[in-house]
């Protein structure tokens, strides 16, 4: 296969201009820059015309729900893979939240081979901490991480027993894994449905305060650093944790951070009305949080963006803010990204690809195959066309989930083709 006259961008090799990507079989084979030039074999291969359009690594989300096992009502592994692969995405993590919950090496491998023979994409699979998440008793950490789990996460809740969590800190240590921290104080929560502030004084429902994230990713932080772990933050909303990323860098803590594409585009002041699309875990927070967050993604505090892609069925939606929390978020977080922060010059296209590729895939170890164009990496590729206008119309989503408070925004930039392990795996005119 053989991308020419795009603008090919790769951060991992400070990489940024017109060239032509050839790919043989699973694997980049060579990166040439420069105006394309014909070769005698070319009409023997795959030729796609990326005329003004982004050639980038394909993007890593590490963070996603495919609800498999338990609820693949919601989603299943082979749409949630088909909705990653139409926004770009190449390799997902999944959330080990499921049901039964991925605390088994019996479930670990079921996921993982339904994938193997499901998915377009790459589908990595986390491990719960906890059984059952339960917050009483350690998974057999070695066996889970001996059997592929890519890192471990209580994710949708925090392990808040801080003598247990600190045991499974160290035993994640022992074996060089990855945890990956939802920080949510439970017990400060007290029945919170939305950000504490005018709006939810408006609507009159519970609040959740700014101190439910920032107290636990405290914890978090400075138990990782004792127990010599790899910590990355998950789904980051506060000024709070923005700061807190930046004493920790200073610090030099082995820790990253991740924003999702809502905590950087919307406030709770958008929020229209007692609306359950509008319903997420952290919530929406203030303006100011916003701007904090923004910042953290351009000086390189935050480290990633990644989704939270949480399916729901549309009836379970429709009980405004006595919803399930969570929102879809795969196949618009690159457009998303593009139209918040690069097109308004926030941020250049690289850090977009940094933040949403080459930097994921330094979280899951995986970089010298992945979030890279170079020449024997993986032939994971995201075609992005950033002229394209378009309408978010949830009905066309390639997930189950429709739950999006996107529905009839206009954006601009889109993803056209999805090229993975040298297939193509998306195309926008199919």
């Amino acid at each position: 296969m053989i991308i020419k006259n795009g603008i090919l961008v790769d951060p991992a090799e400070n990489l940024e201009g017109v060239g032509t990507l050839y790919i043989r079989g699973n694997r980049v084979e060579r990166v040439v820059l420069g105006d394309y030039i014909p070769g005698e074999q070319d009409a023997e291969e795959e030729v796609i015309d990326a005329s003004g359009k982004y050639v980038m690594p394909g993007l890593i989300d590490l963070h996603v729900h495919f609800r498999d096992p338990g609820q693949t009502y919601k989603e299943d592994i082979a749409t949630g893979a088909a909705a990653a692969a139409a926004g770009g995405v190449t390799t997902v993590c999944a959330m080990p939240n499921t049901n039964p919950t991925v605390d088994s090496v019996e479930t670990l491998k079921y996921v993982l081979e339904k994938a193997a023979k499901e998915a377009k994409i790459r589908v990595e699979q986390l491990s719960s901490i906890t059984v059952g998440e339960n917050n009483q008793e350690l998974v057999d950490i070695r066996a889970m991480k001996e059997a592929g789990a890519v890192a471990f996460s209580e994710d949708g809740k925090s392990v808040m027993d801080t003598a247990l969590f600190r045991e499974g800190l160290r035993k994640i240590a022992e074996v060089d894994g990855v945890v990956m921290s939802h920080c949510e104080d439970k017990d400060l929560v007290a029945g919170g449905v939305i950000n504490a502030g005018e709006k939810q004084r408006e609507l009159g429902l519970p609040g959740i305060t700014n101190a439910v994230e920032d107290v636990i990713a405290a914890r978090d932080i400075f138990m990782a650093a004792e127990q010599g772990v790899q910590l990355h933050l998950c789904h980051c909303s506060t000024k709070g944790t923005v700061e807190l990323m930046r004493m920790a860098k200073r610090m030099g803590y082995r820790v990253t951070a991740e924003v999702c594409p809502h905590h950087f585009t919307l406030t709770d002041a958008d929020i229209p009305g007692d609306l359950g699309n509008w319903k997420m875990n952290p919530p929406l927070r203030s303006e100011e949080d916003v701007q904090a967050l923004i910042e953290g993604l351009r000086d390189g505090s935050m480290d990633v963006i990644s989704t939270d892609h949480a399916p729901h069925g549309d009836e379970e939606k429709k009980k405004g803010f006595q919803s399930p929390f969570g929102i879809v978020g795969l196949e618009t977080s690159a457009a998303l990204t593009f139209t918040a922060l690069v097109a308004p010059g926030l941020i250049t296209i690289s850090r977009m690809a940094e933040l949403m590729s080459a930097n994921p895939a330094k979280v899951i170890r995986m970089d010298k195959e992945r979030g890279t164009l170079r020449a024997g990496a993986l032939a994971d590729v995201a075609i992005f066309d950033p002229n394209m206008v378009w309408t978010v119309e949830p009905e066309k989503f390639r997930s189950k989930g429709h739950n999006t408070p996107y529905a009839g925004k206009t954006l601009v930039g889109k993803v056209t083709t999805t090229i993975c392990n040298g297939e193509v795996v998306y195309s926008l005119e199919q």
